[in-house]
């Protein structure tokens, strides 16, 4: 089980020697974070903790991952070792940092990390206690130990090679209108990956906003993988986050692991690299 209810994040503060973070991304982040969150929440910034950056997107996209090392001072500071149970949410309904916070938890090796199901907007809606406080993170703390991520990733030569073949399936997460190219409005090239096909992320999820049960996102990526069964599968999107709410799903349906194309569009679009467009 990856993802939980909002109705058992009581069960687990009960248990103790559980984390609850409030992971959020966008220049106003913390902003958002201080005008309320789930008591004892702890922000991690998707901007500056989640990635690391460089000043050219077209070397590792919007967000490339910070180094393992990094991430465990992060966790460190958090209070998270591993035998920490971790509940993550974010304002998105887990589609963005909180998705990407389960990725590089798990990527680490850590075992007990979970997605609240319905973000922020579940958990005000079952009524949980919130507040405006802000926890002061830990200032001597060891850091978690992670020897390097664990999780299948690719980078923008291997997806050109699967791209070219037929021993797999990249599958591009964006919406519709992105991935035919009728216009971007992040990314400076609109079009996608030539041979991916698009399975928007919020198909993830039902009208309400919450996913789908284990069941049926287990039918909804079978029905997609048809024959590609086992073969390698690599997930992307415009930066490598909301391709991890994908991952995610994989994970939840008890699917093998697909690879993330951390740098994503972003990443590809800006090298030069061929771009196909649907009238």
């Amino acid at each position: 089980m990856h993802i939980i209810n909002p109705a058992d994040i009581a069960g687990l503060r009960a248990a103790g020697d559980t984390v609850f973070v409030d992971a959020r991304g966008g220049a106003d982040a913390f902003e958002r974070f201080s005008d309320g969150h789930l008591e004892d929440a702890l922000f991690v910034d998707l901007e500056t903790e989640l990635s690391q950056k460089t000043s050219d997107a077209a070397d590792g996209g919007r967000h490339p991952l910070p180094s393992p090392a990094d991430f465990g001072k992060l966790l460190g500071t958090l209070g998270i070792m591993p035998s920490t149970a971790v509940v993550v949410y974010d304002d998105k309904k887990g589609a963005n940092a909180a998705a990407r916070f389960w990725w590089m938890l798990r990527a680490a090796g850590h075992e007990k990390v979970y997605v609240v199901n319905g973000g922020w907007d579940g958990i005000v809606a079952a009524g949980l206690p919130v507040t405006t406080d802000v926890v002061t993170l830990l200032t001597e703390f060891p850091s978690y130990p992670i020897v390097g991520w664990e999780l299948p990733t690719v980078s923008a030569d291997q997806v050109a090679e699967v791209a070219e073949s037929e021993n797999g399936m990249i599958i591009d997460v964006r919406e519709r209108y992105r991935f035919r190219g009728e216009s971007e409005p992040i990314d400076l090239v609109a079009g996608h990956i030539p041979g991916a096909i698009n399975i928007p992320y919020t198909g993830n999820l039902d009208d309400n906003g919450d996913f789908l049960s284990a069941f049926e996102l287990g039918e909804k990526y079978k029905e997609a993988l048809g024959e590609t069964g086992t073969k390698k599968v690599i997930i992307h999107c415009g930066s490598g986050v909301t391709a991890c709410h994908t991952i995610l799903a994989f994970a939840e349906a008890d699917l093998p692991t697909p690879s993330l194309y951390v740098g994503s569009w972003s990443e590809w679009s800006r090298n030069d690299r061929p771009v196909a467009r649907e009238e």
